[in-house]
């Protein structure tokens, strides 16, 4: 009689055939085709970075994840941050903080990179973790369009520039594996690349061409800081964190536009936020934007949204829980070459083995996801 774990499961071939695969771009290798998403987790209590932090890491790493791409990380910049539980990414205890985490990943048999981000205008007044820093955006006004702070000066650009290379070279100083710059969800960088927030007249305000200058002077600041083996990976979206509708792009030809000054100045992987993988992202075609961002610029691709859950990220924060889903639509999507790697969020808080039990076929152990669980660290 054949035992019931020893009959052929199509399903877990199938998946470890697709997801199983290593990827390489320039000297960085993941075992496989899942990353850990970037999660503001805020555990790091004056900005640093303790070993709570490199155990969390580690646990997924040793479950199976194949990189890790850290929570957003402050650069060194008055106005970058809203949170004194965020980490920082400069000063000597943040960087030993983050060097041991790093460390601890290695070890694990991971690969980490981490997120260099300032928040710009979204900036809380007040807050640490320099409480009288004003915030700081490409025209001095809120995402919804009202008065806030102040538009950024040329030294302001210069010196941002400057913070986010020397936060790269620091990064790979410190044995990291590349970095990414989150452009996205409506923070400074994306500020700049959307409409809607850039009203500027200068060379970094107009069209599209010119709303991308600042990103693409940052991509070329830090692969000039860093070596030729040190990739740098960009996040992006459509979305802000106040408009979900809202559009950098809204034809491919748009999106065309806006890549090529991005991928020429230096980006090796865009990782193409989005808050439901599954979805089209233009009229005429299945491709999500991911999918769309790999065959216009030609460069891998990162897909990410509701990955293995039923409930998008922001009903998390409204204190709902997500069941476990199957991944057949990512698998079918990965198959046909859409995109090169898939970010795993919520369902890695519920459960650091997610990646391993995926790629073993035992999706039935899962643990599924809490919004209580936001609330500690494990």
């Amino acid at each position: 009689m054949t035992d019931v774990t020893d009959r052929p499961n199509p399903t877990a071939d199938r998946t470890a055939d697709t997801l199983s695969r290593p990827f390489t771009v320039r000297g960085l290798t993941s075992r496989n085709r899942i990353a850990m998403a970037p999660m503001t987790r805020e555990f790091s209590p004056g900005g640093v970075p303790g070993q709570d932090v490199a155990d969390y890491y580690a646990r997924r790493t040793a479950g199976g994840v194949g990189l890790i791409i850290t929570e957003g990380t402050y650069i060194d910049h008055d106005s970058a941050g809203t949170s004194g539980r965020v980490p920082r990414f400069h000063g000597e205890d943040a960087l030993a903080g983050w060097a041991d985490v790093a460390d601890s990943v290695h070890r694990a048999g991971g690969a980490i990179i981490p997120q260099l981000w300032h928040v710009g205008v979204t900036r809380a007044e007040g807050a640490p973790p320099v409480v009288d820093a004003e915030p700081v955006g490409p025209s001095g006004l809120s995402l919804t369009g009202e008065p806030k702070g102040r538009a950024m000066t040329q030294r302001d650009l210069d010196d941002v520039i400057a913070a986010f290379a020397d936060a790269a070279a620091a990064a790979e100083r410190l044995g990291f594996d590349g970095v990414e710059l989150h452009g996205a969800h409506g923070y400074l960088i994306d500020q700049f690349l959307w409409s809607g927030s850039n009203r500027r007249t200068d060379a970094y305000g107009g069209d599209i061409v010119a709303r991308t200058r600042f990103a693409a002077e940052i991509v070329a600041a830090c692969r000039a800081a860093v070596s030729d083996a040190f990739p740098l990976f960009f996040r992006m979206s459509q979305w802000k964190s106040n408009a979900y509708e809202a559009k950098l792009a809204r034809t491919p030809e748009e999106l065309d536009t806006l890549l090529t000054p991005l991928a020429e100045a230096g980006v090796d992987v865009f990782h193409a936020s989005t808050r439901r993988y599954w979805l089209p992202e233009f009229e005429g075609s299945d491709l999500n934007l991911a999918g769309w961002v790999r065959k216009i610029s030609g460069r891998p691709t990162m897909t990410v949204g509701s990955v293995g859950l039923d409930g998008d990220f922001f009903s998390a924060f409204q204190g709902n829980n997500s069941d476990v889903t199957g991944i057949d639509q990512l698998l079918d999507r990965m198959e046909r070459d859409e995109f090169d790697m898939v970010a795993v969020g919520r369902a890695l808080i519920a459960d650091p083995e997610w990646a391993a039990k995926t790629l073993a076929g035992r999706t039935g152990d899962i643990t599924p996801f809490g919004a209580e669980m936001l609330k500690t660290l494990r």
